[in-house]
């Protein structure tokens, strides 16, 4: 009998455990490089295809980058090339989505986090002078994240000339003619007369 309610009592209390959060996701907007900090200055471990799944591991409070992990790698992604889903709406990640979404604020250090990623990378021997530009150059990440966006607001320039010119192939050629019609009513009149009598524009 006691071990029947020792059993109920362990699982009751098993039940009232806080759930382990889960990474947030997020979705990369261009083929990006993860790096191994946050910043453009840090070696790139590798491409991040457009459209591609990543988790989120955390992001940092005093610039727009986040720790991510993806197919089996971790490093660091700018939120600006970041769109995860708030409130049935794609946006990208940034400070004012931390705390709705559940990304938790991190923080980088160079050793700790390069002994635990990546000891077999080639830039891993160089760890003693990245870290010392670290130091020396402590506004990188709000350069990078000026130079981020300024990137983006660029790439959807280029997205939208490039629609605009799909948008102009698609067009039906005869549109074109018309406007010339429209322009010349001598070349109009023409027209008009050989559609209706063909054999005299012989």
């Amino acid at each position: 009998m006691k071990t029947t309610w020792f059993i109920a009592a362990l699982a009751m209390s098993a039940g009232a455990l806080p759930a382990v959060a889960e990474a947030a996701t997020a979705f990369s907007t261009a083929n990006v490089n993860m790096r191994s900090g946050p910043s453009t200055r840090y070696p790139a471990v590798l491409v991040v295809p457009s459209g591609s799944r990543v988790n989120i591991q955390g992001c940092l409070s005093s610039a727009n980058w986040c720790d991510v992990s993806y197919a089996g790698y971790r490093g660091w992604v700018s939120g600006s090339y970041l769109q995860t889903t708030y409130s049935q709406r794609r946006v990208y990640v940034g400070p004012q989505y931390y705390r709705p979404l559940g990304i938790p604020t991190v923080t980088f250090s160079i050793g700790r986090y390069w002994d635990d990623h990546y000891r077999g990378r080639s830039f891993y021997r160089d760890r003693d002078r990245w870290r010392d530009n670290d130091r020396r150059d402590s506004d990188w990440r709000d350069r990078d994240w000026r130079d981020d966006r300024r990137d983006r607001d660029r790439d959807r320039r280029a997205d939208n000339d490039r629609r605009g010119r799909e948008e102009e192939r698609r067009r039906p050629r005869n549109s074109a003619s018309s406007d010339d019609r429209d322009r010349f009513p001598l070349r109009r009149m023409m027209q008009e007369h050989c559609e209706r009598d063909p054999s005299a524009c012989r």
